[in-house]
């Protein structure tokens, strides 16, 4: 009994080498299977085999896996300091998603250049947008810590819900051309399950960090998290476009027509709203703080 103990536990504990072999190829085995090879082949069932023994392992290692988070977290200072350092966060966070939003835009904006088309562009000017908002508010991030210059955080805040209303308009141009003229986002099926769990994970970390970042009370905080829930939003959007070209094949183009200008006008609705309450909320905060500030002795 103890042989086959061991024999067991050698089993469900590869050595972590032979592990992170395993999960790319049973990866690999997986997408082949999907899109080359049929369900009913004796490939495909090693494949899934494979697959499945694979998940079993790493769901065993799970323990492990969190106590070496939890080691590392209170053990290597880079780690630690991300943990605690919601300004260090927020930095990285900024710089990564500028470079992204500016790379990308400069792509489509190339690909308008090109192409010569008008839905290139206006995917440009979206992104070049977001990438200014970033940029802007990376400057004000990199420089104070949050709250140490209110009526300047304002003023930021205030600016971003103008952006926000210029950048709805380049949206609801994005949201005319599919509709009208039948422009979408068309990927594979595997690359669209990938885009949809990327898009949900991020509209859900998107709002929990909204509602998280409240407790710091900084506004220019605040429309960092405003900038990433409205980004998830569009990125539903271009979702919605991909999966209906993916699986959608029975949707007749009524129907698809009907989905996009629902959700489209659902996106450019809450861009809207969103920015007019940072607008309107930010000009009331600046001006009760300069009546405060007047009503102060000298």
């Amino acid at each position: 009994m103890a042989g086959f103990g061991k024999g067991i536990r050698a089993l469900l504990y590869p050595p972590i080498v032979l592990l992170w072999l395993l999960t790319p190829t049973a990866m690999a085995g997986l997408i082949l299977t999907f899109t080359v090879a049929q369900d009913n082949t004796v490939a495909a069932c090693v494949c899934y085999v494979l697959a499945a023994y694979v998940l079993t392992t790493w769901c065993c290692r799970i323990p492990r896996i969190v106590h070496f988070f939890r080691t590392l977290r209170h053990q290597n200072p880079l780690v630690k300091r991300w943990v605690e350092d919601v300004r260090f966060r927020m930095n990285v966070s900024l710089y990564g998603s500028l470079f992204w939003n500016g790379a990308y835009g400069f792509l489509q904006l190339w690909l308008a250049v090109v192409n010569r088309s008008f839905w290139y562009y206006s995917l440009a000017c979206y992104y070049v947008l977001i990438a200014v908002m970033r940029f802007f508010l990376l400057r004000y991030v990199q420089c104070h810590r949050p709250g140490e210059q209110m009526t300047l955080e304002l003023k930021k805040y205030r600016t971003c819900g103008w952006i926000l209303l210029l950048m709805n308009l380049t949206l609801a141009l994005m949201v005319f051309f599919m509709v009208y003229w039948n422009r979408s986002f068309v990927h594979h099926p595997i690359v669209t399950i990938a885009m949809a769990a990327y898009t949900f994970t991020a509209f859900t970390v998107a709002i929990v960090d909204l509602v998280r970042y409240r407790a710091y009370h900084s506004p220019a905080y605040a429309a960092v998290k405003t900038v990433r829930l409205v980004a998830a939003c569009v990125s539903m959007l271009t979702l919605e476009s991909a999966m209906l070209n993916a699986f959608g094949a029975e949707t007749d183009a009524l129907t698809r027509q009907g989905l996009q200008a629902a959700t489209g006008a659902a996106v450019t609705a809450f861009t809207v709203t969103v920015a007019i309450f940072m607008i309107v909320r930010a000009s009331r905060a600046l001006k009760n703080k300069e009546q405060t500030d007047g009503q102060q002795p000298e």
